[in-house]
């Protein structure tokens, strides 16, 4: 295959707006088909469930869509040691970053004499996670959002990920659930799981949140359904950028450019350089480390290669920094001489790595910041995943006699001058204001 290299400088206006789109346009051209699904799981609750399960995933007819606790119990027997010390070992490392997040309670702010004015953080009462499965297998997912949720203090806390031919739900994930301390896992995908998620079944209880990466169609339900459920972050199909200068590694670069990459056809991947020679070498490089990939990740990284990544020459470091910015990606690997010349000026980006000990693999996993992201662009106003998104804040305020003395007078005069009498009247009516004027 050939690698597309392009320079920025010379695509055309639309040629750039499909780059910097990325798989956005796909994702509106499905959004009618996951409408027709939504209303089917609304209004036939477990029977459609299991329809879909059937159709698009091949379950049985007869689909438990709540995992029995027997099924844990299989998938740790299951699974080799190692791989269950691996996901430990990651969880820990998870718990460690997101540990002391926005912790609950009071806090007390005395904002003129008299006048209190204070946040109080509690947890959400629910919420649920949504882990693919079409192109892989993802505990490293779950436990990214579990466990925030979990130190958050989230009463209940569901997952849903597609079953397999014979209705079972990955075992890692299972494991991993159970190690986090999930209390519901149900056994459904795509967009059918999310409906079932809004709007409860006869076997799922709706929750008030829920979050997780998905295809195009996961993407589509989450934009329609954002009414009646908080999606959360928006965590479509996976994309990266690497930034790089004339002096990384070219066979390095190009192994990490596949990373993203292999998740799907609507992955976006971009080396941006201003080093032609760079660019050049790890296009030869990707060339064959694409032919050593088992399917279906090769095909996934040719289309994606040639659609919405490839390699971008900047003509120089200031514009190439400027188009990271504008991508906003989910994931940006900096690989430059000295990164951090370069991080003042990145202002847009889901999380970023620096230097060459930092691979995208690794952070994805084992380090403990959340690999759950914001995509599409939308780490312009976004962040990942956190314990924050499991509380919600309110406003406690209290005033004493003295401080709704000073400041009654002009909150009338502010509710008089827009209109709203009744406000006026709240205020200049009080037993402690009368006698002013």
């Amino acid at each position: 295959m050939s690698v597309s290299l392009r320079r920025w400088n010379k695509l055309t206006p639309s040629e750039q707006e499909r780059l910097l789109s990325r798989s956005e346009i796909d994702i509106a051209e499905c959004t009618e088909a996951v409408s027709a699904i939504i209303d089917a799981v609304r209004h036939r609750g477990d029977t459609a469930l299991r329809e879909f399960s059937t159709r698009f995933d091949q379950a049985p007819s007869n689909l438990s869509i709540r995992v029995p606790q027997h099924h844990f119990d299989e998938a740790e027997a299951s699974l080799p040691q190692d791989l269950k010390e691996a996901i430990a070992y990651s969880v820990e490392s998870v718990r460690r970053y997101h540990a002391d997040q926005c912790p609950d309670g009071i806090e007390w702010k005395e904002v003129r004499p008299g006048a209190f004015a204070g946040e109080r953080t509690l947890p959400i009462d629910s919420a649920a996670f949504y882990v693919p499965r079409a192109r892989g297998s993802f505990p490293s997912m779950l436990y990214m959002m579990a466990i925030p949720a979990k130190i958050a203090g989230v009463a209940r806390v569901a997952v849903a990920s597609p079953p397999d031919e014979q209705g079972r739900v990955d075992a890692a994930c299972l494991y991993t659930a159970r190690l986090c301390g999930v209390d519901e896992v149900y056994a459904m995908g795509g967009a059918q799981a999310w409906a079932a998620l809004a709007y409860g079944t006869e076997t799922v209880q709706a929750v008030d949140k829920c979050l997780g990466p998905g295809s195009k169609y996961v993407a589509a339900a989450k934009r329609l359904l954002g009414d009646v459920l908080d999606c959360g972050l928006p965590a479509g199909p996976s994309e990266s950028i690497i930034l790089a200068d004339g002096t990384p590694d070219a066979q390095d670069i190009a192994r990490n450019l596949l990373v993203e990459a292999e998740h799907g056809a609507d992955s976006a991947a971009l080396l941006i350089t201003p080093d032609e020679t760079l660019a050049q070498q790890c296009g030869q490089i990707l060339e064959q480390l694409i032919q050593e990939l088992p399917e279906p990740r090769q095909s996934f990284v040719t289309q994606v290669l040639r659609d919405y990544g490839g390699i971008l020459l900047a003509q120089d470091m200031d514009e190439a920094v400027d188009l990271v910015n504008r991508f906003a990606t989910e994931h940006l690997q900096v690989r430059t001489a000295d990164p951090f010349e370069q991080l003042p000026g990145i202002r847009n980006a889901g999380e970023i790595l620096l230097g060459e000990h930092t691979p995208f693999s690794v952070a994805n996993y084992s380090v403990g910041a959340n690999a759950v992201l914001p995509t599409g662009g939308r780490a312009k106003t976004w962040s990942g995943v956190s314990v924050r998104d499991f509380k919600k804040q309110s406003s406690v305020i209290r005033l004493t006699a003295q401080a709704l003395r000073e400041m009654g007078p002009h909150a009338a005069r502010l509710a008089s001058y827009e209109g709203f009498p009744a406000h006026e009247q709240a205020i200049t009516q009080h037993p402690d204001l009368q006698g002013l004027s």
